[in-house]
């Protein structure tokens, strides 16, 4: 009867007469020291300490590993969304090589994969137990999730783009003339198309940044950083620390930076990748609170 409503009955069982209420419920729960094999053959979940409390501690669990598993999925839709933005970006406008395909492996699988796979260890978030179930029919990516996903990464991408173009006018060169560089007849001015190691850099720290910045907001799908913080998660602190320890390798190591043909940053430079990364923690916790308040109009 109570799934002909579309709820979700749980039954609990030991013995054999027990058995067809626990195959037939949506979710049968068996005794794991006094049940039978039948009632346990015929369960979904097998309590071997016989305690009912660790039905609760279970379904925490399974909570905490769903919460997780949007936070991966949010890290790396918002990533790639923001990879794609910006180099979409730069070739609508007519810029030069914003960032090269080395530059881009390398994200993908340095800065992107740790982060992402630690925040599979994020600790269950506040008040997880107090949230209503979730409809069976739910996705796991929705498409109000997946419209903060693409804000967050719009932003990730405008920035990349946003300081490689900063770079030129820095350097008397209006986003105009950079854009139809390739007709620049000039050859004092045209060198600065050249040599690209240093505006590539400072996108490709740009993006970095941005993304490990968003990873350490990422604790929490919808909870604040400054309920959650990332050090609740150690484990997010390493994959976060490594891959900023070896991009910065790559820039002052010379025989890197040639490899991967970037150019050392200035404390100046620093100081303006940071003006461009650090936005997306504001960003961020703005989309959460938008989703914590929709939450509650429900």
């Amino acid at each position: 009867m109570l799934q002909s409503i579309d709820e979700i009955p749980a039954m609990t069982g030991d013995g054999v007469n027990d058995a067809p209420a626990l195959q037939q419920a949506s979710i049968g729960v068996a005794m794991g020291i006094s049940g039978t094999d039948v009632a346990k053959e015929a369960s979904d979940m097998i309590l071997v300490d016989d305690n009912f409390s660790t039905i609760v501690d279970a379904v925490e669990e399974g909570r905490c590993i769903y919460a997780n598993m949007q936070a991966f999925i949010n890290f790396l839709i918002t990533c790639n969304i923001g990879e794609v933005i910006g180099v979409f970006l730069a070739t609508i406008l007519g810029f030069p090589q914003l960032l090269t395909p080395l530059h881009l492996l390398w994200v993908n699988l340095v800065t992107d994969g740790p982060p992402a796979t630690a925040l599979g260890f994020n600790p269950p978030g506040p008040g997880v137990m107090a949230q209503k179930p979730r409809p069976t029919s739910e996705e796991i990516l929705t498409p109000s999730l997946l419209l903060r996903y693409s804000t967050a990464g719009l932003y990730i991408g405008i920035a990349t783009v946003g300081i490689y173009a900063s770079y030129f006018v820095d350097q008397g060169i209006n986003v105009q003339e950079l854009s139809s560089w390739s007709s620049c007849s000039d050859a004092i001015a045209c060198s600065v198309y050249t040599d690209l190691a240093t505006p590539q850099t400072l996108a490709l720290t740009t993006l970095v940044t941005t993304e490990l910045l968003k990873a350490l907001c990422t604790v929490s799908v919808d909870s604040s950083i400054l309920t959650v913080p990332p050090q609740k998660n150690p484990w997010l602190i390493l994959g976060v620390a490594v891959p900023f320890a070896l991009n910065l390798g790559i820039i002052y190591n010379p025989a890197l930076s040639n490899s991967f043909g970037l150019a050392p940053l200035t404390e100046v430079d620093w100081l303006h990748v940071m003006l461009w990364s650090s936005p997306i923690v504001l960003i961020d916790e703005a989309l959460k609170y938008a989703s914590r308040q929709a939450k509650l109009k429900e």
